[in-house]
């Protein structure tokens, strides 16, 4: 092996690991956001083009999670995020991630929902990682 392989395979290793810090960072960036109601910052979190789905309706957009966000005024939101696996394979990462989430609409009782994502990142050109396709499976959690 020479030094400029050596050099090159480091570059490569260190690369992905500040991606995969990148994606992480957006995960608990988004995370925390939602819990305080911060729409603004999650909608920087996404790509124009993101597509949800979710079990029950038709696949949305960013429009459609914004006006679900209005709708959101006033719900307090705690959770957990586990990501159980990532993989970034240049300009685009996909991770598997447990979400735990109670949220308590003001006045009423705390729902409880749990459940994995599938989640695609697209890269920019100016390096920062965006969510570009979600599938969220959480599903009410009965006490």
């Amino acid at each position: 092996m020479t030094q400029d392989s050596i050099t090159q395979d480091s570059l490569a290793q260190d690369s992905i690991t500040n991606d995969e810090r990148a994606i992480r960072d957006l995960v608990a960036t988004w995370m925390a956001a939602s819990q305080v109601g911060d729409t603004a910052t999650v909608l920087s979190l996404m790509a124009d083009d993101v597509v949800f789905q979710v079990p029950g309706r038709e696949p949305f957009g960013k429009a459609a999670f914004a006006a679900m966000s209005e709708g959101m005024k006033g719900v307090r939101m705690e959770g957990s995020s586990d990501i159980r696996e990532l993989r970034v394979l240049g300009d685009w990462a996909y991770l598997r991630n447990h979400i735990a989430l109670t949220v308590t609409p003001p006045g009423g009782k705390p729902i409880k929902r749990a459940g994995t994502t599938l989640t695609i990142l697209r890269k920019q050109a100016n390096g920062q990682w965006l969510l570009s396709r979600d599938a969220n499976l959480l599903t009410e959690v009965k006490d």
